[in-house]
């Protein structure tokens, strides 16, 4: 059922609990996990034209640094991983890349909120990746080490 499972990241402490799901889940499955991350392109548009090419590849060598951290985990625990790191929107990113994958399932996890916040609210990729995919994804709770 589970042959090919996204897991989205930005090298967060929180991607790393989505993490042991789904390498829980692939290792039962003998499924590949597919690392992305996404350099949003929001964040260095924004900066002034001398500071962009700088920015754009800090931003790309942290992402690099988030896939490189999944695939290290993932050889660990025995289940085979590819990495990719895109340029974009993250959510947009995300749902094309699960759609030109044929991914079948996408491990995600919350965002870091407090209080009620946390309980009620998804972090906002999150949230638009559930509302704008019709694959089946696990939305992990994170979990605070307050």
């Amino acid at each position: 059922m589970y042959d090919r499972i996204l897991v989205p990241t930005d090298g967060s402490d929180g991607t790393l609990q989505a993490l042991e799901h789904a390498l829980d889940i692939a290792a039962t499955r003998e499924a590949t996990v597919h690392a992305l991350s996404v350099v949003d392109r929001r964040l260095y548009l924004a900066a002034g034209e001398e500071q962009k090419p700088e920015l754009k590849a800090s931003l790309e060598d942290d992402a690099r640094g988030a896939v490189d951290r999944v695939a290290d985990a993932a050889a660990d625990a025995g289940v085979d991983c590819e990495t990719t790191v895109r340029d974009g929107i993250p959510y947009r990113a995300i749902l094309d890349y699960a759609e030109d994958s044929d991914v079948d399932l996408i491990v995600m996890g919350t965002h870091g909120r407090s209080g009620r916040d946390k309980l009620a609210n998804l972090g906002s990729v999150t949230e638009r990746v559930v509302e704008n995919t019709d694959k089946p994804i696990l939305v992990v709770r994170m979990i605070d080490d307050e």
